[in-house]
């Protein structure tokens, strides 16, 4: 599969954290080929995480989701790096869905109608997710419920589709030999689908 304009966003409000080093190896395999790369942060952007009014009223866009609209939309694909903290994804990454991915922009109901117009279509995605969880026992006790709201409620609602999922851990317990060794695997993805 051949992306020239992939927009990697990471998701973990440390800028320090393994899910920023998985970020860095994944722009590091993209980076030797053709294709355009660019960023989103979250730990380094202005915004409230909170949609204040739900969907009452609107709330205004600051200037840095204004810019990561206009980078979604740019995009063919799609990459977020984020850890599985309570079997979802962390409040800023949440905020940030919720604040960017609005109607008229990811979709738009239809009028007088229960369907919906998907606006992000032709796009594709891939979460890299991080736990500390068993991945055997995420899938079978918790049945990917986290992965599942990613993929479903949120993303294929707006059109984005493939999906995939690589699952990182558990880093917990991990040495530095197999998180050296998980690196080396998101730097190969980024080859791969750079």
């Amino acid at each position: 599969m051949n992306h020239t304009k992939i927009v990697v966003i990471t998701g973990h409000p440390d800028p320090q954290s393994y899910c920023a080093a998985l970020s860095d190896a994944y722009i590091e395999g993209a980076t030797g080929s053709r294709a355009q790369i660019r960023r989103i942060d979250l730990s380094q952007i202005q915004f409230d995480p909170n949609l204040k009014y739900g969907y009452r009223k609107r709330t205004e866009l600051e200037p840095d989701l204004i810019e990561a609209q206009q980078l979604i939309r740019w995009a063919d694909h799609l990459v977020f790096v984020y850890p599985n903290w309570w079997g979802a994804m962390p409040a800023i990454l949440k905020g940030f869905v919720d604040r960017v991915f609005l109607s008229g922009f990811a979709y738009k109901y239809r009028e007088n109608s229960p369907l919906w117009d998907k606006l992000l279509t032709g796009k594709s995605a891939h979460l890299i997710v991080t736990m500390d969880t068993p991945p055997w026992y995420n899938r079978w006790i918790y049945k990917h419920a986290g992965h599942r709201v990613m993929k479903s409620n949120i993303l294929n609602f707006c059109g984005i589709k493939p999906v995939r999922v690589t699952e990182i851990g558990p880093v917990k317990p991990s040495s530095e030999e197999q998180r050296t060794k998980w690196l080396d695997k998101v730097q190969r993805l980024g080859s791969k689908l750079a």
